[in-house]
């Protein structure tokens, strides 16, 4: 995506205004905070959130938007973690050096983001993963919530893990722009889905048309992969983050609610 289409399809930058009626998620009952999460160079950062007292919650990954480990995607981690799941979302972009929760210029933020090697995320993921179990996680009930290109990632990790019960990508990109470090689309992904996939899409969404998500759909259909999609009329990228001009509330109390239910058919949640 270029600069331009990512700023019409509605990227505003995480360090811009926020809404005066942004979603706050308090930690009652949770343990909530920052993790070190080891990967194959290092220590990667995270934010992890789980409910006190719990043994052996299930697992849910939280792929962040292009614009880094902020509040908005702390806060959709204490909200799964207030529906009974550890949740942790990595910073997988913490090699590039640059804090993308400060950035204020898509020009300058897409290079960064677009230089993260498919192979490394996998990697990143699946590292997000062991540290869950090592920390008392039930990964036998592994899930993944992504946003934007987080929502690539969801269905780039379907196709990617054997262990994943089920996914829910929030208007990820089916189809990729041409990026040697990222091997296969989503849509190209199709054959090798392993998990079953809820894609929640908005109709308005002007990067991501609605004949791009059919054939996705179609795409997996063939395949005969489990997925299922909903599609909002008149909601553009972005409906569900709630600190950004783009939230449509309606949308995205409704996508939340079918993501809980999809966790909850395929062993998820409980």
């Amino acid at each position: 995506m270029t600069a331009t289409a990512a700023v019409t399809a509605g990227y505003t930058l995480a360090a811009g205004p926020v809404r005066a009626d942004v979603i706050k998620t308090d930690t009652n009952g949770l343990n909530a905070g920052d993790a070190r999460i080891k990967v194959t160079d290092g220590e990667m950062p995270g934010y992890f959130a789980r409910p006190e007292g719990a043994a052996n919650p299930p697992v849910v990954l939280v792929a962040m938007e292009i614009f880094g480990l902020h509040e908005y995607i702390k806060d959709v981690t204490r909200r799964l973690a207030k529906l009974g799941v550890f949740a942790v979302a990595p910073d997988y972009y913490f090699r590039k050096g640059t804090d993308l929760t400060k950035v204020t210029d898509i020009p300058q933020l897409l290079p960064i983001v677009n230089s993260k090697p498919d192979a490394e995320l996998l990697s990143d993921l699946d590292s997000t993963v062991a540290w869950a179990k090592s920390q008392g996680g039930d990964t036998s009930r592994l899930g993944i919530i992504g946003f934007c290109r987080g929502g690539r990632t969801v269905w780039e990790y379907a196709a990617h893990s054997p262990t994943l019960k089920a996914g829910a990508a929030f208007y990820g990109p089916p189809v990729d722009p041409p990026n040697p470090l990222w091997p296969k689309s989503p849509t190209q992904l199709a054959p090798e889905m392993k998990a079953p996939v809820l894609g929640l899409y908005g109709e308005a969404d002007s990067g991501i048309p609605v004949a791009a998500v059919e054939a996705l759909k179609a795409a997996l259909a063939a395949n005969k992969k489990t997925a299922e999609f909903k599609i909002y009329p008149g909601a553009p990228h972005g409906f569900h983050a709630d600190y950004r001009a783009s939230y449509r509330k309606e949308a995205a109390d409704d996508a939340w609610a079918q993501m809980q239910a999809w966790f909850k058919k395929y062993g998820v949640l409980s």
